[in-house]
């Protein structure tokens, strides 16, 4: 691990000044995600910049009567919110399957937004990776890429993201609120993760020296009746093969609305627009269901090893979707 230093912010201009003043700092939450790379060398930061003290730890209500969410809550507290439970009860569940209680305690909403991919290739500095060393190749391409992505992938990189609760707060429009040292910024969650393409070290659209303040979530009614599933290779905290944040709302046996996402299937959190568009409108049911969930899989572009992700990311559009629509007949 390389040498660095150690400053604890004492409000956010505090923050952007040490952020601005030093390149090779980062950001430092609840340290879950960048202390691990930081042992493996992945990441080699000069300055962590402690954000534990600024005042980004509440969940408020917005004006429009949907939720602001500070970047330091922490995923325990996100969790636990009645709020989050009652309006936006996919969030809740996905943070909940998204780790262990302890690193619950400690994981930030702002650092789990910018976690890094947990592909094996980028923690090893004996394989190339485009990703932590632009340019010296995809090592998943060939070699070990069973949990890898199989939509809106490139020849440069083909890692997935791992957060659950971004999957979640893709499905229901979240927006990201940050400052820098010139103003405040906000971007959508849609626009906030980069393409992959041919510059995988480029993860955000966050602009350098900038610092996540927060996370606003615009009023849906139809979250209020959503739910998260994870499949993951073991029962116990593991990172998902495949995920999906859904909402559905039915009338009539009449999909009115429905917000789909899909986790560790690409570069960023996958929202299934082919599939909402599919069954808008549409009849609720397990044959339509699966009609659009073979819409938007149309597009994948499976490796070797794999396609299993296929087969089961339908089975859970037509799984969750099925039990969101006999709730809504009861």
């Amino acid at each position: 691990m390389r040498d660095f230093r150690y400053r604890r912010a004492a409000d956010v201009a505090d923050a952007l000044a040490l952020l601005e003043a030093e390149p090779e700092a980062r950001p430092l939450g609840g340290g879950t995600n960048l202390v691990d790379l930081m042992k493996t060398g992945a990441e080699r930061p000069a300055l962590l910049v402690d954000l534990r003290d600024l005042p980004l730890d509440r969940i408020e209500p917005t004006a429009e009567g949907g939720l602001r969410i500070g970047a330091t809550v922490t995923n325990s507290d996100l969790a636990a919110h009645p709020q989050v439970r009652l309006h936006f009860p996919a969030l809740a569940q996905a943070v909940l399957a998204g780790a262990s209680g302890q690193l619950r305690n400690m994981a930030t909403v702002g650092g789990n937004l910018l976690q890094r991919t947990r592909c094996g290739y980028f923690t090893s500095a004996a394989a190339p990776c485009n990703k932590r060393v632009p340019g010296s190749g995809c090592a998943a391409l060939t070699g070990e890429h069973r949990n890898h992505a199989v939509l809106g992938a490139s020849p440069h990189c083909v890692a997935v993201h791992p957060s659950d609760m971004a999957v979640a707060l893709a499905a229901f429009d979240a927006v990201v609120t940050y400052e820098t040292p010139h103003g405040p910024g906000e971007l959508p969650l849609a626009a906030f993760y980069l393409p992959v393409g041919s510059t995988p070290q480029r993860e955000t659209a966050l602009p350098p020296g900038a610092l996540i303040t927060g996370v606003v979530l615009p009023p849906a009614p139809v979250a209020a009746t959503s739910r998260y599933r994870k499949v993951r290779e073991r029962a116990s905290y593991a990172f998902a093969i495949g995920s999906l944040a859904a909402a559905l709302d039915v009338r009539d046996g009449v999909v009115r609305e429905v917000r789909l996402a899909f986790g560790a299937v690409a570069s960023r959190p996958w929202r299934a627009r082919r599939a909402e568009q599919a069954l808008t409108g549409g009849p609720a049911g397990a044959t339509a269901f699966a009609a659009a969930a073979d819409a938007e899989l149309a597009a994948a572009r499976p490796l070797p090893h794999n396609g299993y992700k296929l087969p089961l990311l339908r089975d859970l559009v037509v799984g969750v979707l099925t039990g969101l629509a006999e709730e809504a007949a009861r």
